[in-house]
């Protein structure tokens, strides 16, 4: 898969398969690539050549947080229910439960902090239970608790058969990670190959 914004080729040739059952990780400097890689695989962006298949429902996570600030948590929970058509919330309520994110439901979005928009904003992206998760620098602004219980809630989802795909500038955690590629100069190979291009 190849993607350019113009004459300025960002992926010069991305081959990714998410196997279920799998927690992933992508890593590479700013601007490498990451988010735009991500945005391809959700189907924000067309790629300029290649293909994109999904195997089932996906989730994504995008890095910058587009909530309605004047909408509270269960607002927006309730426009997601019906946009993803599900009959309840309680899966929803679950993730909440995981991260933390329960006692904040009927607050206005607008007063929240990152950390707690960045709660809403997974759980968004999870709450139709997903089978592949694209999730970009889902942590950023959280604690040193929500970040543990982010890595349970992602070790979870993969024994669960889920397929998840972790996008981040730096390598934190990787021995949570069944496999990590890096991104650089458009390509994407496992860590610990060298990247010339």
């Amino acid at each position: 898969m190849r993607h350019a914004y113009r004459r300025h080729a960002v992926l010069r040739g991305v081959d990714l398969r998410l196997r279920p059952g799998t927690l992933c990780g992508i890593v590479g400097e700013n601007g490498a690539g990451k988010s735009t890689l991500l945005k391809v695989l959700a189907g924000e962006l067309r790629p300029t050549s290649g293909t994109v298949r999904h195997g089932g429902r996906f989730g994504y996570c995008p890095q910058h947080v587009i909530l309605n600030d004047a909408l509270t948590v269960r607002q927006h929970l309730m426009y997601f229910r019906t946009a993803y058509r599900l009959a309840d919330l309680r899966y929803a309520e679950e993730v909440m439960e995981v991260l933390g994110l329960t006692g904040y439901a009927d607050e206005r979005t607008g007063a929240l902090s990152g950390g707690t928009r960045q709660k809403l904003n997974l759980t968004l992206a999870l709450m139709h239970d997903p089978r592949v998760l694209l999730l970009d620098e889902p942590y950023q602004g959280f604690d040193w608790d929500t970040y543990q219980r982010f890595w349970d809630l992602a070790g979870r989802l993969r024994d669960a058969g889920r397929s998840v795909l972790v996008v981040s500038h730096l390598a934190y955690d990787t021995g949570r990670l069944d496999e990590l590629w890096r991104l650089a100069r458009g390509r994407l190979r496992p860590e610990g190959e060298g990247a010339a291009a």
